[in-house]
């Protein structure tokens, strides 16, 4: 079980974050980079972020299902964009594949991705409790 914590004494989260999260046993995943990229490696939603930001989690989604996890067992968040109002207006997107407690959470404006046309990265560590955990397609 995930519990999040938002201390006194620091600034309250104003979105879809805690500052800190806790989870007990579980198999510890840390998930490469994901970008805004459909399952035959094309580019989804050019010079659009709430597009590129639903894909991006999808992928995740997706990666995280692989070894029987979900959003919710998602503990951490590295998200690297390239025009941080932009992503900052997408954060609606987010707020449909996350809830309470949501996971802590870095983002960094960046001059660019390895792609001109990708819009975000991100990257994330989940902690999937021991009796969902799938190894079988490791």
């Amino acid at each position: 079980m995930i519990k999040s914590f938002n201390p006194p004494g620091v600034w309250a989260p104003f979105g879809a974050f805690s500052m800190g999260v806790v989870q007990g046993e579980g198999q510890v995943v840390y998930l490469k980079g994901q970008v805004s990229l459909d399952p035959g490696g094309k580019i989804v939603g050019k010079g659009d972020m709430p597009a590129q930001v639903r894909q991006v989690l999808e992928n995740i989604q997706a990666v995280l299902g692989h070894v029987g996890g979900t959003m919710a067992d998602i503990v951490s968040l590295t998200q690297y964009v390239t025009d941080i109002e932009a992503f900052m207006a997408a954060g609606a997107v987010r707020k449909q594949f996350f809830a309470e407690p949501f996971p802590v959470t870095t983002t960094v404006e960046v001059a660019r991705l390895y792609e001109r046309d990708l819009l975000v990265e991100i990257t994330a560590i989940a902690v999937i409790p021991r009796d969902r955990f799938s190894a079988a397609g490791l």
